[in-house]
């Protein structure tokens, strides 16, 4: 006499065995299925709530070269960071922790927050939040520490309000109308100065937030922290911090030094040409090199390493 189970795997031509061992597998496909269709619902939904605040914040890394048009380049090399960190873990199972929910629910309540106050601001600021959150929700603790350093950069991509910089570019104007008029009289250029303007034969010559230097001086921070990351030793790593601020006020120096005698020798009009953005973009091109040499080859420390 055959049991049912025994009629029903006999008919098929298939050990119970086999049939009992199977079953694991195909709970585990259909387990996976629907993670995989979780995931994309998730990544939906993320989509559809922050693009908003993603695309203002693209609107104001390209604003121009004077607002944080660092900022874009932030989210690649992040990108780039996080690949190579998990690198290690690869073909290691990984378990989410309910720890994300600590950052993912502060995050999505000061996002609701924002709906309602319309700054855009403290939508980008739950959107770093939020990474970190969904990263321990997804992939674990251990793959959420080893790219700590990459989310936290993330803050680097954020526009600073002028009204929490006021103080700071105020200052970032006085030093370079100070050094300009120390500077210009030894190229036979007579000036005298009021305030953050220089009074030259041509006239005054204002120098506004813009000219501050200020985008030059957040991107040096960023860059030297992001150096920093990868530069062996504790010296070299405070010098490189250390000197991203002298780097950046010293680079918008020569800047300005160099548009006030153009404005004398060409006149005034040069200000409104494509040299006055360019050299904007010079700035960033004498101080970043510096940092890069002053963090040296990160090689040889990952060579003393040895293999993992």
């Amino acid at each position: 006499m055959q049991t049912p189970t025994n009629v029903s795997t006999a008919s098929t031509g298939i050990p119970a065995g086999a049939a009992l061992a199977d079953a694991p597998a195909a709970d585990a496909r259909v387990a996976s299925t629907w993670r995989t269709v979780g995931l994309c619902v998730l990544a939906i939904e993320l989509i559809v709530l922050f693009a908003p605040t993603v695309t203002f914040l693209w609107e104001r890394w390209t604003l121009s070269v004077w607002h944080n048009a660092h900022g874009a380049l932030v989210p690649p090399v992040v990108a780039f960071l996080s690949y190579h960190e998990l690198k290690r873990f690869k073909g290691t199972p990984g378990q989410g922790s309910a720890w994300g929910f600590v950052l993912l629910l502060p995050a999505l309540l000061l996002h609701a927050l924002d709906a309602g106050m319309h700054t855009q601001l403290l939508a980008a600021i739950s959107i770093v939040m939020a990474l970190p959150g969904l990263s321990l929700l997804l992939m674990g603790t251990a793959r959420t520490r080893a790219i700590a350093f990459p989310l936290l950069f993330l803050v680097a991509a954020l526009p600073i309000p002028l009204g929490m910089t006021e103080v700071i570019h105020m200052q970032l104007r006085l030093i370079a109308v100070a050094a300009t008029s120390w500077v210009v009289p030894f190229l036979g250029i007579p000036v005298f100065t009021e305030g953050t303007t220089l009074h030259l034969s041509t006239g005054p010559l204002h120098i506004t937030d813009a000219c501050s230097g200020f985008s030059t001086l957040y991107a040096a921070a960023a860059v030297a922290v992001l150096t920093a990351y990868s530069t062996p030793g504790w010296r070299r790593r405070s010098l490189v911090l250390g000197m991203a601020a002298p780097l950046a006020i010293a680079a918008n120096i020569l800047r300005v030094v160099s548009l006030t005698a153009l404005v004398v020798w060409t006149g005034p009009e040069v200000l409104d040409t494509f040299i006055h953005p360019l050299s904007g973009m010079l700035t960033f091109a004498l101080a970043l090199p510096v940092i890069f040499w002053l963090g040296g080859d990160p090689r040889p420390a990952a060579a003393a390493e040895g293999p993992a």
